[in-house]
């Protein structure tokens, strides 16, 4: 794929963020990696207005390409590095979803009370802990809870969900959104289960060998 249709496919997963309900108005950001950088939306731009063109193209040190107008998203730092720190990753989405962040804003990680918890990668979902939007503080949080997991929440902030392709990303932000609200739910009922350290162990296992192999 050249330049030109990353970026389009960038737009395409960045309208969805709102007409999914992920993210509204110009809220939450989206990146790929792209050569030896990234591809990611700029800052303060309605989705609805964005052209190929204003994605915006950087260097993995922050460098933008001659060729951009816009300046890249304010949380530019935190895709940078996750793309640095994990080579298994090729596609970043950020949202401020309604139930993660609600979750995220009262200092809650998603345990264990479904299974299907293990599709970020693990027993859990982590919370990363709070700091300043668009700092290496934050993005350094980030980092550190994403290192075996392949989605966290943010504390006061949102979610972050990430993948091999954008596709993959986008669509375990949905299922990581759908498993809050489910969360936050069953909150309410009271009389939570979770699932222990062994019965997730064996989730992770079967996930191993779940779905279609071609």
């Amino acid at each position: 794929m050249n330049k030109q249709d990353e970026r389009q496919q960038v737009i395409d997963y960045a309208l969805k963020l709102n007409t999914t309900g992920l993210s509204p108005g110009k809220s939450g950001n989206i990146s790929v990696r792209f050569n030896e950088g990234l591809l990611v939306t700029p800052s303060g731009v309605e989705y609805q207005q964005l052209s190929p063109s204003d994605i915006v193209n950087m260097d993995l040190s922050g460098n933008v390409s001659d060729d951009c107008v816009l300046q890249p998203s304010s949380e530019w730092h935190f895709h940078s590095d996750l793309y640095q720190s994990r080579a298994d990753i090729n596609a970043i989405v950020h949202t401020h979803s309604t139930y993660c962040t609600a979750l995220a804003c009262t200092g809650r990680s998603i345990p264990a009370f479904h299974y299907m918890v293990a599709i970020a990668g693990g027993k859990d979902i982590p919370i990363a802990p709070y700091a300043l939007f668009g700092t290496e503080q934050l993005s350094e949080n980030i980092v550190a809870c994403l290192q075996s997991r392949q989605a966290c929440l943010l504390a006061n902030h949102g979610m972050i969900a990430m993948g091999s392709d954008l596709a993959t990303a986008f669509k375990l932000a949905q299922e990581v959104e759908a498993l809050a609200k489910q969360y936050c739910i069953a909150l309410k009922l009271g009389n939570l289960n979770v699932l222990s350290d062994q019965e997730m162990i064996e989730v992770l296992d079967r996930f191993k060998h779940y779905g279609q192999r071609l």
